[in-house]
């Protein structure tokens, strides 16, 4: 269920305004060396600026966004009728403006008040056409900067973007880090795949190859490219959809229309054609977007987009991420192949590495790279948890939320007061297997411990983000190759090693990325599970295993024994050892050294033999 209020509405009617940037005498200097004498940039505000100034949000838009991303207009544009990202900005959404002022800009290059290549040029007194100089997503960000600067917005609670705008957040954060608290990097990379690269490349061919592009040098003789447009944006359209989405959507069902442009010459109807679907969809979104965007605005925003390569640029993504300040959200769209799960994974796992704090997670929507902007409902939970709370809540959290400074939450499993006891002061932990953030939460209240959480639940993700945690949603089962050697003091697993599928590695990698390691587990040898299993014939079921045989998440039944042969096999010592049990006879065999007879649950602290 989602966190968000259910009663949230629009921010209403906007209003896109627009200022002209205080450049110095010599213009604005692009990353080229080229120069601008004149930038105006349009921009909307939604929500009330703090006295702190505290609560600015930055939303970045993607290639054919605009300024215009929440509330409506009036009148209303008709080739513009609805903003881009209504679902996500307003009252009790994921970008709340209860509590915070958001700002978003056409960037440049742009067509939709931004100076771009449909402005005029002050030197000729013409729009600049072929004349507008190439960008860089530096460009685009600096010219927001100074936008920001000019309305006297010196410090950003966050930057948000997803795409396109996800390159331009990542810019932020490396170019000017000091004026970020967070940033929110969606569906994004720090450098397109080669067959993304591919299918720009195709629709900026398909522009400059349609005859009235003229060089680019259109805007005076009533003739536009745009057939070129129109291809190109098909070309695109195709990346945003997942395959899935677009046999549900479309299949390989027909319309049959009227054809009214045979060569009969008279006008009249000469053959009803059959169109698929997803070509009249296609024909649709591209006629839409040509009443609204301009061809060179396309080239030039692609082809920034395109030569974006923060690791070409830094020498690695190590290199570039060392840069970077404040706390960093990176989330993935399980179906988005244009920006691949997998270019989101580098992002964080870099970040990680060179010891930002950064939380990763994967969003499961079946709507391909467009989900960001469709498919909210879990993204308005993560973004909505991991905003600062500031303004009127700032004090003690976000009402209801348990924060890394509040109370310990009711109904905690009884092993995290021993595991409590076993760290030290100030140690870096990591959680596999998290939960909800519970341990995470009172480690860092009574250890001030700096945690960081590993789960596969998006549910955990969001309550461990809104506890202020880190936190990488991941499969334990796949490793913990993005995190570098003795990095942590302590890496724990609570009741999770017998539901892991390779448990054995997963010790083992506990114990590279880690000085020690924290376990619990159930004893499968406890005697009450012996004697059901001998008197019913039946698998034992109780506190420490609460499942019946066909439901049960455990898929390693072993006893305390098995586990210290275990260590014994691969050189890992036990440090320590505590024995949970339920009973008065479970206590008296624990009491006299039946240990594995006794326990219900057994807690253990293990390093690698020899190990200082």
């Amino acid at each position: 269920m989602s966190r968000v209020s259910p009663k949230a509405v629009s921010v209403g009617v906007v209003r896109t305004e627009t200022v002209r940037l205080d450049l110095s005498p010599g213009g604005y200097v692009l990353d080229n060396g080229e120069r601008l004498s004149d930038i105006v940039v349009a921009y909307e505000t939604y929500g009330t600026r703090s006295p702190q100034d505290d609560n600015v949000v930055f939303v970045c838009h993607a290639l054919s966004g605009n300024a215009h991303a929440a509330g409506e207009h009036q009148p209303p544009d008709p080739d513009e009728p609805k903003a881009w990202w209504d679902a996500m900005i307003g009252p009790g959404k994921g970008i709340d403006t209860d509590h915070y002022f958001v700002v978003c800009a056409n960037i440049l290059g742009g067509c939709k008040g931004t100076t771009g290549p449909s402005s005029i040029n002050p030197s000729t007194g013409k729009p600049y056409g072929s004349q507008f100089p190439d960008l860089s997503v530096g460009d685009i960000v600096g010219v927001h900067r100074q936008l920001l600067l000019q309305l006297g917005i010196r410090r950003l609670a966050a930057a948000v973007g997803g795409s396109f705008g996800g390159m331009q957040v990542l810019e932020w954060a490396i170019r000017f880090p000091e004026m970020l608290d967070r940033c929110i990097v969606i569906a994004s990379s720090a450098g397109l795949t080669a067959q993304a690269l591919a299918f720009d490349i195709v629709g900026r061919k398909a522009i400059t190859f349609d005859p009235d592009w003229q060089g680019g040098d259109y805007y005076a003789t009533g003739r536009k490219p745009i057939k070129g447009l129109s291809l190109a944006r098909k070309v695109g359209h195709i990346t945003y959809l997942s395959r899935e989405m677009m046999a549900a959507k479309f299949g390989r069902e027909k319309w049959t229309v009227e054809d009214q442009t045979a060569g009969t010459g008279r006008g009249d109807v000469e053959s009803r054609v059959n169109k698929f679907q997803v070509q009249t969809y296609l024909e649709y979104q591209s006629e839409k977007f040509t009443r609204r965007f301009d061809a060179n605005s396309y080239l030039k925003i692609t082809r920034a987009m395109d030569e974006y390569d923060v690791a070409g640029r830094y020498g690695s993504l190590e290199s570039a991420f060392a840069r970077v300040q404040c706390k960093v959200l990176v989330v993935a769209v399980s179906s988005d192949w244009l920006f691949p799960p997998e270019q989101s994974t580098e992002l964080a796992n870099a970040m990680l590495r060179v010891g930002k704090p950064v939380s990763s997670c994967l969003l499961n929507a079946p709507h391909g790279h467009d989900a960001f902007l469709v498919d909210v409902q879990y993204l308005s939970d993560v973004i909505h948890a991991f905003l600062p709370w500031v303004g009127a809540g700032a004090e003690g959290g976000a009402p209801g939320l348990v924060t890394a400074s509040g109370p310990v939450p009711s109904g905690e499993r009884p092993e995290f007061e021993i595991i409590t006891r076993m760290v030290k002061p100030g140690s870096r932990i990591l959680d596999l297997g998290c939960g909800n953030g519970a341990l995470l939460t009172r480690l860092a209240r009574e250890k001030q411990a700096q945690g960081v959480g590993v789960d596969i639940d998006i549910a955990n993700v969001i309550d461990v983000i809104e506890k202020g945690h880190d936190i990488f949603q991941t499969d334990i089962d796949g490793g913990l190759a993005m995190i570098p050697d003795g990095t942590y003091d302590y890496a724990i697993l609570s009741e999770t090693l017998q539901v892991v599928k390779k448990p054995r590695f997963v010790l083992g990698e506990m114990l590279r990325v880690a000085r020690e390691g924290i376990v619990s587990f159930p004893n499968f040898a406890n005697w009450r599970h012996r004697l059901n299993l001998g008197v019913t014939g039946r698998m034992p079921r109780n506190k420490a295993l609460p499942y019946e045989w066909f439901n049960t998440p455990n898929i390693h039944l072993f006893t305390y024994r098995d586990f210290v042969e275990l260590c014994r096999m691969d050189g890992i010592e036990i440090r320590e050892a505590v024995y949970l049990t339920e009973d008065g006879v479970g206590r008296s065999l624990v009491n006299v050294g039946a240990v594995n007879l006794g326990a219900n649950a057994v807690l253990v602290r293990i390093a690698r033999a020899g190990k200082a």
